[in-house]
């Protein structure tokens, strides 16, 4: 405790605190700032990490008096240590805030969030803020306030403590009290008056360290002053709690390893959020499915709170532990990969991959299929959809019998095949006339457009299955013979032709073959024209 043996921290803090103060005193150049700087981000650091730890000896008081069946002497010990975390707290911030005003008032920092070096050489403001305002006065007594208090707290419990002041004056410091030229100062001349706005910053914080430390030492006083019992432990497991078990390369993989106990003597019961969990070995393996959550933040998380309750037989009584476990869900965005991911082409096979990263390897997906049908292939996520003639396709995802969500596509049409005329594997050129007395082995085919020949490779088998090759001389139709494939019959048009005269193709349907086999006719509607020289 403060007035007795003082720890290596305590011993550290104090001459910290003594030669900062020191330092003011100094002509103080820019480099020496600069270490003011870096010394203020290390005791933020600090008090950051006391926070924590303040905290977690908050949570280890009020769990352990609840574990020991919340004991009628050991009860007034979760409130202390409740009402010092908040005086804690109410003094932390009062200096936070002094510390924002001040860096305001010297507009400390740039655009860009970093220090402005003349601005931490000012010697004025902090005089001003904390001296002409008394702002310094009213800290020091606040400051001053806050250990008697503490001491009070622990004083009720009947734990012995005596913290002292932090905000001294020069006379009560040993450093300065033999020293005429500094003894006669107060505390606020002392470390505010011409005293430059950086080395400030970090007097402040270390003052907000103090509060702490005096906080972390309150609260284990209390911690050791409450009762004990007997839970005998005869298993062991070495467990990991990792911040997380996906790491991307490059980052830190961060967890604590540790030794969990539990007693095979011991009938315990547990649950999670209401369900019973087994419980094997002394351990209870809780497992559930996760439901999507119904909104997500901007990260696409969405926060849930695991409520644990274990009974243990204490002292022949059943006493409740509790713990409340805070976990996110991920939205389980749902990622399509194919090379027609834009649209879908109707009575087609879309292949598409569909997957939720998020699920790892519990991903086991089915597909519901609004406006179309749907194949599952070998792989997890495979799926290749036949979306109807026209509309829209609605792909519902499921995974473990929890639905996922849906993606959906507008469906497109087919693109319209182009007919070419050919003299066996030569292709005819309309714009040019054709020898007499025609082609002797024509052929009409539909050709693919390129893209959608080359996506959708399967679907893309396109044939003339109606129309008609008319011999005309001098615009009088003379004979003509029927498409029915691709190749046509020209014997009985050649026979009559006379140089001069045309060649008429008239298309009237072209029928696709699906990747099922299945025949789908369309009507068409285009007319070429050959001439005979």
């Amino acid at each position: 405790m403060a007035g007795g043996k003082e720890t290596p921290r305590q011993r550290m803090i104090g001459m910290m605190y003594l030669v900062l103060t020191a330092l003011l005193a100094l002509q103080i150049s820019n480099q020496i700032l600069q270490k003011f700087i870096l010394l203020n981000d290390g005791l933020e650091r600090t008090s950051s990490n006391y926070i924590q730890k303040n905290e977690f000896s908050l949570d280890i008081i009020a769990s352990t008096v609840e574990q020991q069946g919340n004991n009628e002497k050991d009860l007034p010990k979760v409130a202390a240590a409740q009402q010092i975390r908040t005086k804690s707290r109410e003094i932390y911030s009062y200096l936070e805030d002094i510390k924002q005003s001040l860096i305001q008032q010297a507009n400390l920092k740039n655009d860009e969030g970093n220090f402005r070096t003349a601005a931490l050489k000012n010697v004025e403001i902090p005089g001003n803020l904390f001296n002409n305002n008394r702002v310094g006065y009213e800290m020091q007594e606040k400051l001053n306030v806050y250990p008697a208090e503490i001491n009070g707290i622990l004083s009720s419990l009947g734990i012995n403590s005596s913290f002292g002041d932090i905000a001294k004056d020069a006379s009560e410091i040993d450093l300065f009290k033999n020293d005429r030229e500094v003894n006669y100062k107060d505390y606020v001349n002392l470390n505010y008056v011409k005293s430059p706005v950086g080395a400030v910053l970090a007097i402040l914080s270390q003052h907000q360290n103090e509060v702490l430390n005096i906080e972390s030492e309150a609260l284990t006083a209390i911690t050791n002053s409450l009762g004990s019992f007997i839970f005998e432990a005869d298993r062991l497991m070495a467990r990991v709690a990792a911040n997380s078990n996906v790491v991307a390369a490059g980052t830190k993989f961060e967890a604590d390893l540790f030794i969990a106990s539990a007693s095979s003597g011991a009938e315990l019961r547990m649950s999670a959020d209401g369900r019973t969990v087994p419980v094997v070995d002394g351990f209870g393996k809780i497992e559930f499915p996760v439901a999507p959550a119904s909104s997500y933040d901007d990260r696409g998380l969405a926060r849930r709170t695991l409520k644990g309750e274990i009974i243990v037989p204490i002292g022949g009584v059943d006493s409740l532990i509790s713990v409340d476990y805070e976990y996110f869900v991920a939205q389980p965005l749902i990622k399509v990969s194919s090379v027609v991911v834009s649209q879908l082409y109707a009575e087609c096979a879309n292949d598409l991959n569909i997957d939720v990263p998020a699920l790892g390897n519990s991903y086991a997906p089915e597909f519901s299929v609004t406006g179309g049908q749907a194949i599952k292939g070998q792989r997890a996520g495979d799926v290749t959809i036949i979306p109807g003639r026209s509309g829209k396709v609605v792909i519902g995802v499921s995974s473990g019998g929890n639905r996922i969500g849906s993606v959906d596509y507008d469906i497109r049409p087919v693109p319209a095949p182009t007919i070419r005329a050919f003299n066996g594997d030569t292709p005819i050129d309309f714009q040019n006339p054709f020898p007499f007395p025609g082609p002797r082995s024509l052929q009409i085919r539909a050709v693919p457009e390129p893209t959608f020949a080359q996506t959708m490779s399967r679907d893309s088998n396109f044939e003339v299955t109606s129309g008609e090759v008319r011999l005309v001389r001098n615009d009088v139709p003379r004979a003509s013979v029927r498409i029915s494939g691709r190749n046509v019959s020209t014997t009985s048009l050649l026979a009559e032709a006379q140089a001069g005269d045309r060649l008429i193709i008239i298309i009237n349907e072209v029928t696709r073959t699906n990747f099922q086999g299945n025949k789908i006719a369309s009507p068409f509607n285009e007319v070429y024209s050959m001439a005979i020289r």
